[in-house]
């Protein structure tokens, strides 16, 4: 008996979705005997609403290592070890840790829980109590101002991986065209703490890279510089193509961006660990002084750190768990995540502070005079340090390989934020996701251009100060009181058990409701208690560039009311009716149509 199939036979010609019959032929004794059966095509996934079925995740490590590593950025390497060394060591890590389980947490799992029940972006998930929609767009912003700058450092990492490929590295010597009459080595310097005395690592990353010398401030800007806009492009071309497919592509490019800066780090603290002074150097990182815990000053940065480590408050978090499986269990997901992102930032001052300990050893001076924060840290002091190891142009190859994964993912947080929070919103938009997504890095990409040029430094450092400082913590507020106390924790809670099966317990119920807006309403008004003006070295910016530094992050924080007012004054009948449908679901205005609002009940308020 023998057995063949015939191929398949289309039942239209008509496009899209075909019927096919498959046809059996089969031959024994001579005879042939045939059958057929029509198949269908699989329908599409429809939800109950009639729409297809929202996109998830390849696979449930895809998300996971997407939060990873958008939480896990440049600022783990270059603040959250300073700070530890700059507030009394190990000491730190008392407040840090308690405001981590009291806030920082609780707003993590808040965020994760909020996008993967709604399975919405940033402005979407506010069909929850539509009045706070503003909000969303609150976030958005945030998220697309912080683009505007971030990918900038993303490009100046680029260009040292670059320039890292010579046999010298170029920020050894003073010999360079781009260096001044104050470029001295350490070696030469009779004094560390002469002011008017550049390194050849500090004149490299100022003069030869951003060319600040040829700016006198941020009204002197120049063009864009080829070298730094070449990078910047290959950047913004990464971002495009990591995420013009959605999570399908995006999810895989973080194996590779997520996890690469793990590798490295463990790599450098073998390598570091073996440096002369190290040993001192991881030493002042973990020295106990209990006595800096008096001081308010430590629980205001260890607080502020923990607002901006986690990442709550872009849409990065709702829109990445967005897209998760309904069932996901997203409160375990937070707690792994949370508690990486943090273990990360303490593993990191091992690697910063054995270098650092070896450049105070190698130089003679004590460590607070190497030790810094910020793009100091990362594009001055350790490039400095890596030049003096054998076979540098190694290291420092795989040192910028690190700072470029730690940013990319990060940046494609950002993105996706943005992305996901508009096509969610503008439904028009779901069948034009690449193009919306070019329009959005090509966009972002223009307004880059400003901080690559010979002033750019000047425009980085107002867009770093006022896009996403206390901005960001009022967006995360108002968003507190808004799931809290409008949606209310009962209500949200009951949305987490239908999810995992599991209703929160009283602790976390108690920090969305009463700890953690309490915490955020202190670290918005010591926000703008002790605001300072920007400032680059001795460089003052002018009241104008102050004003649109302010006018940059009312810009995103006025979304709440402006929002707000607009939603009242679209809805149809009295105010109390307006007001009763703004701050009721929409899946409940049918409750409203009967006079039964939830909200104007006393219960509401006060059950937790």
């Amino acid at each position: 008996m023998s057995s063949v199939v015939a191929p398949e036979k289309p039942t239209s010609n008509t496009m899209g979705p075909k019927e096919v019959e498959l046809i059996l032929v089969k031959e024994q004794n001579g005879v042939q005997f045939t059958s057929s059966t029509i198949v269908a095509p699989a329908p599409a996934q429809i939800n109950q609403s009639g729409e297809e079925e929202r996109e998830t995740w390849g696979k449930k490590i895809d998300f996971l290592l997407s939060v990873i590593g958008f939480a896990v950025d440049l600022a783990n390497v270059w603040r959250f070890p300073y700070l530890c060394y700059k507030n009394g060591g190990g000491a730190f890590l008392v407040p840090y840790m308690f405001f981590m389980v009291i806030a920082g947490m609780p707003l993590f799992y808040m965020e994760l829980a909020l996008g993967q029940y709604n399975r919405e972006g940033a402005a979407g998930v506010w069909k929850i109590c539509p009045i706070f929609k503003g909000v969303g767009f609150t976030v958005i912003l945030i998220s697309l101002y912080v683009g505007f700058y971030y990918n900038v450092i993303i490009s100046w990492a680029l260009f040292y991986l670059f320039s890292s490929f010579t046999s010298e590295l170029p920020w050894v010597h003073c010999n360079n065209s781009w260096n001044s009459p104050n470029c001295s080595d350490w070696a030469d310097n009779s004094s560390v703490g002469d002011i008017y005395k550049a390194t050849p690592a500090q004149e490299y990353f100022e003069r030869g890279v951003l060319h600040i010398q040829d700016s006198n401030g941020i009204d002197d800007l120049g063009r864009p510089r080829w070298q730094l806009t070449s990078c910047l492009g290959v950047v913004i071309v990464l971002l495009y193509f990591s995420l013009w497919k959605g999570v399908k592509t995006s999810g895989k490019v973080v194996w590779i961006t997520a996890t690469m800066p793990y590798l490295v780090l463990t790599v450098l603290l073998i390598r570091g660990v073996t440096l002369p002074g190290a040993i001192d150097g991881i030493k002042a990182y973990l020295s106990v002084d209990f006595l800096k815990l008096c001081d308010a000053k430590v629980w205001i940065e260890a607080a502020t750190q923990i607002c901006f480590s986690l990442g709550v408050g872009f849409g990065v978090l709702i829109a990445f768990s967005s897209y998760n499986k309904f069932s996901n269990n997203c409160y375990r997901d937070a707690i792994i995540t949370s508690s990486i992102n943090s273990l990360t930032s303490f593993f990191s001052g091992f690697v910063v502070f054995s270098f650092l300990g070896y450049m105070s050893h190698k130089h003679n001076v004590a460590l607070d005079k190497v030790a810094r924060d910020g793009a100091g840290l990362v594009f001055v002091i350790y490039p400095e340090a890596i030049a003096t190891l054998p076979g540098s142009s190694v290291w420092a190859v795989i040192f910028f390989i690190m700072l470029l994964t730690l940013g990319i993912d990060s940046a494609m947080g950002g993105m996706e934020s943005v992305i996901t929070g508009l096509i969610d919103e503008f439904k028009c938009l779901h069948k034009h996701r690449e193009l919306f997504t070019l329009f959005i890095v090509v966009s972002t990409f223009l307004i880059s251009l400003f901080c690559v040029t010979n002033g750019g430094m000047y425009v980085f450092t107002l867009l770093d100060h006022f896009a996403a400082g206390t901005s960001i913590l009022f967006g995360v507020l108002i968003e507190a009181i808004g799931i809290s106390w409008f949606y209310g924790v009962d209500r949200f809670s009951d949305d987490i058990e239908e999810m995992i099966g599991q209703r929160p317990g009283r602790y976390w119920r108690l920090c969305w409701k009463f700890v953690s807006p309490c915490f955020l309403l202190f670290m918005v008004v010591v926000s703008f208690a002790t605001f300072n003006p920007p400032n680059y070295g001795t460089y003052t910016f002018p009241p104008w560039a102050n004003m649109v530094g302010w006018c940059l992050a009312i810009s995103s924080m006025s979304m709440v009311p402006l929002y707000a007012i607009y939603k009242l004054c679209t809805l149809p009948g009295k105010f109390c009716d307006r007001l009763a449908y703004a701050i009721t679901p929409e899946t409940e205005h049918h409750l409203v149509d009967n006079g039964e609002v939830r909200r104007f009940t006393l219960n509401h308020w006060l059950v937790v």
